[in-house]
Formats: C-alpha cells, structure tokens, sequence
C-alpha cells in the first residue's frame, strides 16, 4: 500500500518535470529563434541601408562623372576638336586659293592682311570668328579672281586663224561657239620629232620630290619645245605637306622608266601614246601595259577630244569649271602639237581644240603649272615641275 502510494506521487512528479522540461525547451527554442530572426531582420535592415547608400553613392558619381569628369570633358574635347579641324581645312583652301590668286596679280596686299588677321583669331582660339571670315574672305577672293580674268583682252592684231599650224610655233585668234580665244600652240611632224616624258624623278617617289623647271628640263634633253605636264602636287599647297611635288598617275620617262605603274594597274585616267610617227589615246590606262618599245606614256585627265568629237562638257569640279589657262597635247594624224588655250575653262578648251580640227586631245595641268617653250618662254615659266613634254629632233 504504501509503495503504490509512493510510485503514484513519483509518477506524478516525473509527469510534471517532464511538463517542466518540456516546456522550458519550447520555450528556449522560441527565445533563440526569436533572437536569431530578430538578428537577421536587423542585418537585413543593416545591408539594405548600406546598400541604398551604395546606390547614392553610385549615383552621385555618375552625375559628377557627367557633369565635371570624363563624359563632360571628353564631349567638350570632341566639340572644339571639331571646330579646329572645320577652320583648319577651311584655312587650308583659303590660303592656297591666295597662292592661285596671286598666279594672276601681285596686288594681293588687302588679301595678304586680312588673312593674318584670320591667323590671329585661330590662334586665340576663336573659331567662329574665324570661320565666319574665311567664309567672306573665300567669295572675296573668287570674285577678284573672276573680276581679273574678266579684264582679259586678247592683243589686238593677233591673227584669226581657226587651224592648228602645219609646224613651228603660233599664236592665234581662234572664233569657236563657245567664244573667241587665244591660242599658244606648237605644231610637230613626227616623222621627225620624238615626243618624250622628262622626269626629275627616275623612279616613284611620294614626297619631297625633285623638280625643276620647264626651261632646265628643255636644255638637258635638247628639245626644241615642251610644255608642263601632269597634275601633281606644289609643295606650298599647305593640303601637299606630305607628298610635296609628287604625281600619281603614270608616266614612261625618255629613259623607259615607268612611274606610279603600281598605282595605275587599274586606273580609269585616260592616257596618250607616243610611238615612232604616231600618237595613240586612250580613254584608261588600264589600257595600256608597259611596253617600253614607246617613246612616251603620260596619264592625265580629262580626255578633250577623241576621234575627232569632243569629249569632255565639264563635270562640276570648281577647278576645270573656272576661268584660267588650260594646256594640252594633241595629234592629228602624224603631227603632234602641244599648248595652251588662254582665260578658258576646261570644257571651252576641248571646244576650242575641237573647232580647230585636231583629232584628239588630252588635258594637261594649269594654274600657276601653266609654262610653254618655244624657242623660249611663251608662257611661263610657272612653278618648277615634277614631269614634262618634250619635243627633240630625231
């Protein structure tokens, strides 16, 4: 009896510490829980704010980086490097159609100033100032150009005479239907004249090239006439610093040596031949190999007259479309002539050529190049030269 009474009350002790320890884990377990969520809220709470600071950060240095770093910087760079290169190539054409204008008048001192003072905004950095009078000074100097070669007056008692000469040099009125001009020419038979190309240069050469002038080149090859040759470069041309006095069409000099053949493999400029008593013209001369059998090869454009008809009504190139004096070579049959159409465009030129009856014609380079021989100067003598035609005795 009493040991049932005493199991009794250990049961019931061992219910309630059982209860006791149960409960007191639940509730451990809650606290530490608690605690633990409690911890990570407030770590959350802690990352979300450093992070939302992070972001401000970011984008605070975003708009510093736009407004007063880089970005800004580089747009204000981009901005005034533009400007420079504008005024620069603006500069650039202005000056070298000074050095054009000055080819047909010295009284170029108004000129000459207000282009200093176009030198003096630049380098205070002024761009639209400057632009702005390059602008004016450009259309300023086109219309002095224009006014000059208007004034132009063909001598008088210069004799009217509508065909090239049989040989030798004249100077001729020649009425064609684009106007009356001035023609310098010199006719050559070839059955006794060799027409050659006379190089400075006798291999290719890129820049700072030798040149020498119309007369020189006459006098080393024994040539009895000649005329400037192909376009090239002029080395006061500022846009020609780095190819002064160079050409990049080809040429077969009097020594058979072919220049610019690698460039002109395929070319589309045309080309004209000379071979015993003949002349041949080509319209490219992609045409033409390397024969070195000729007596001369010169590449120029544009080709005036072919096969009797004209072959050139202008293209819209400022330059040909101006007023100036334009030489040329041509070959009627087995004559051979070279010269100058004087205050003439491009396309009044192969007019003029063509109204005289010669049966092809090339264009050859103008402007302050322009210098015809002979016997002497007949016009000239111009810039010194990188190429020309000759005529020598066979």
């Amino acid at each position: 009896m009493l040991m049932r009474k005493f199991f009794k009350k250990f049961k019931l002790n061992i219910n309630v510490l059982f209860f006791v320890i149960t409960s007191l884990t639940i509730f451990l377990l809650a606290f530490f829980y608690y605690k633990k969520t409690t911890s990570q809220i407030i770590l959350m709470q802690s990352n979300k704010i450093k992070l939302d600071l992070s972001l401000k950060r970011v984008s605070m240095d975003l708009k510093n980086l736009k407004s007063q770093d880089q970005y800004k910087i580089n747009k204000d760079l981009e901005s005034k490097i533009k400007n420079i290169e504008t005024t620069y190539t603006k500069a650039v054409s202005a000056y070298e159609k000074l050095l054009d204008l000055k080819i047909v008048t010295k009284k170029t001192e108004k000129f000459d100033s207000t282009f200093a003072n176009i030198l003096t905004l630049l380098s205070k950095r002024n761009y639209a100032s400057a632009e702005a009078d390059l602008t004016t000074f450009e259309k300023e100097i086109g219309t002095e150009k224009q006014k000059i070669l208007a004034s132009f007056q063909i001598p008088v008692n210069t004799p009217e005479n509508n065909t090239p000469p049989g040989s030798g040099y004249s100077s001729q009125l020649v009425k064609s239907d684009v106007g009356d001009f001035l023609v310098g020419i010199v006719a050559a038979d070839l059955n006794s004249t060799r027409v050659i190309v006379d190089t400075a240069s006798d291999s290719d050469c890129k820049n700072d090239c030798p040149v020498l002038s119309l007369g020189d080149y006459v006098s080393r090859s024994g040539a009895f006439a000649g005329i400037n040759g192909s376009y090239f470069c002029p080395a006061d041309y500022p846009s020609c610093s780095d190819k002064k006095n160079s050409f990049d069409t080809l040429a077969m000099n009097k020594n058979k040596k072919y220049l610019n053949s690698d460039n002109n493999v395929y070319s589309t400029v045309p080309a004209v031949i000379f071979s015993g008593n003949s002349a041949r013209f080509v319209g490219q001369s992609l045409e033409w190999g390397r024969d070195t059998g000729v007596d001369a090869v010169l590449a120029m454009q544009p080709l005036l007259v072919s096969g009797g008809n004209i072959a050139f009504n202008g293209d819209g190139e400022p330059k040909r479309g101006s007023k100036g004096n334009r030489s040329f070579v041509g070959a009627s049959g087995s004559t051979a002539y070279i010269g100058i159409v004087f205050n003439a465009t491009v396309a009044e030129a192969a007019h003029v050529l063509h109204t005289m009856g010669i049966q092809n014609a090339l264009n050859l380079d103008s402007g302050g190049s322009t210098a015809l021989w002979s016997g002497g100067y007949k016009a000239g003598p111009g810039r010194n030269l990188p190429n020309v035609l000759l005529f020598v005795r066979k």
